[in-house]
């Protein structure tokens, strides 16, 4: 049996040498859009995706012949698991793989806006020299809430203990991990932290758990930091906490809506003090070199499994 794999996003040029050694497979790597991708996708057996391609039910019921679903990520909210598992489709991830790069990007957000330095970088590219108006905060003895204490979580607790932080973590399944946290419950956190970071999947369960109800329980003045999935904060509460001031501000590296081209969130992107990147929480070459290596590595034994029937 030949086993037909469509790379539909890229992964890392190793890994792509890696996959092609793979024996009894025929692999495409090119990128198609949705309509395109239907049309291709009852031809092959592999799906390879990270978070551009969305393997939706439409997607997903006219594979015929798929067999496996490999995303290159963390997140599997791109993926339909509920047709998935009726198809009898394995669907395969890389929990864990882009863990550090998540956690320094959620570090840096904590710094950039505890000392203003996207606004004192602006500044001085634009002839300002606002000294006196950039009195920031120290990080220091800070207490953090973490909500999500996977692994993520678990790395950004690692650098911000170092930080003399205190640390408030929420999962369902807490696990310290050997690290000294407090693990608390959502009320609890939100009352209690100077920042809070989310780093949960986007499920039924979190899909705009951040909301007015939330925000109103936190401290006067949190910040709130975003690299998980779009659709964890309701996005207009979060912009009205802003202007009234309950937020003092907030890091975002991803959206409800992606691009962010919409009027709620132009609107909150243009706040004074909100920062944000364009979801690339994982993008480092050490994130894409680890996701594309465990990737292939599974694909390996879940391909074998094809061709020995």
């Amino acid at each position: 049996m030949t086993v037909k794999v469509l790379v539909n996003d890229p992964l890392d040029a190793s890994a792509m040498e890696e996959l092609a050694k793979i024996p009894h497979t025929e692999i495409l790597a090119k990128h198609h859009e949705q309509d395109e991708l239907k049309k291709l996708i009852p031809d092959y057996h592999v799906l390879v995706v990270r978070s551009a391609t969305k393997a939706n039910k439409e997607i997903i019921e006219a594979g015929t012949n798929l067999k496996l679903i490999a995303r290159a990520g963390t997140g599997l909210d791109n993926v339909d698991m509920k047709t998935a598992r009726a198809r009898n489709i394995t669907v395969i991830n890389t929990p864990g793989a882009n863990a550090i790069s998540v956690a320094e990007l959620a570090i840096g957000f904590m710094l950039s806006l505890f000392r203003f330095i996207p606004r004192g970088t602006a500044g001085l590219k634009e002839g300002k020299w606002e000294k006196k108006a950039l009195e920031g905060c120290e990080l220091n003895g800070k207490t953090i809430g973490i909500i999500g204490f996977g692994a993520i979580g678990r790395e950004i607790a690692k650098r911000l203990l170092a930080f003399n932080c205190k640390i408030l973590a929420y999962d369902v399944q807490p696990q310290a991990g050997g690290l000294d946290v407090t693990f608390a419950t959502l009320e609890e956190l939100y009352k209690a932290s100077d920042v809070i970071t989310v780093h949960a999947p986007l499920m039924e369960a979190t899909k705009h758990m951040i909301n007015e109800t939330a925000l109103n329980l936190m401290k006067d003045g949190v910040y709130i930091i975003h690299a998980a999935r779009g659709g964890i904060i309701d996005e207009g509460s979060l912009l009205n906490a802003l202007e009234s001031g309950k937020v003092a501000g907030a890091a975002l590296d991803v959206f409800e809506v992606e691009p962010p081209t919409d009027d709620l969130r132009k609107k909150l992107i243009a706040h004074p003090h909100v920062i944000g990147t364009p979801h690339i929480g994982a993008s480092t070459k050490e994130a894409q070199v680890r996701v594309g290596d465990q990737i292939v590595e599974s694909m390996r034994v879940e391909i074998a499994k094809l061709v020995n029937g």
